[in-house]
């Protein structure tokens, strides 16, 4: 049995390679929106996890889409963050990475929320974004 090694040396001559950046990650979870899946998970949605996606929808082009499901598909991402999973639809990764999603109550609503560093806007209600 042989292994082999690749490494990534520059041509000769050429300037030294600048080191790969690493990628923040995929999504991360704030305390309230991590207390508020335990809660959900422990009362009725347990063995059930939840998909974040994206999907077409609104004025701007882009929704957040959360769906409960049995388990993980194998075009999902399992995110564990403060002792809680989700998972994250494959597709909608490149819209996603850096992005931190909360748990607010505010007088008349409350839901989750997500603050994503790729959003180049949002329509003027809010339901929609673009990247």
């Amino acid at each position: 049995m042989s292994t082999t090694t690749t490494t990534e040396t520059p041509p000769p001559g050429a300037p030294p390679r600048k080191p790969r950046r690493e990628l923040p990650p995929l999504v991360r979870l704030t305390d309230a929106a991590a207390e508020r899946l335990r809660a959900l998970y422990a009362a009725g949605e347990e063995g059930g996890l939840l998909r974040i996606g994206v999907k077409t929808k609104g004025c701007s082009g882009l929704s957040y889409d959360l769906s409960w499901v049995d388990g993980a598909a194998p075009t999902d991402e399992r995110v564990t963050d403060r002792g809680v999973t989700v998972l994250v639809d494959r597709k909608a990764s490149l819209f996603l990475i850096g992005t931190t999603m909360d748990f607010e109550r505010k007088a008349m609503s409350a839901g989750f929320t997500f603050t994503n560093p790729n959003e180049k806007g949002r329509c003027g209600c809010g339901e929609s974004f673009h990247v």
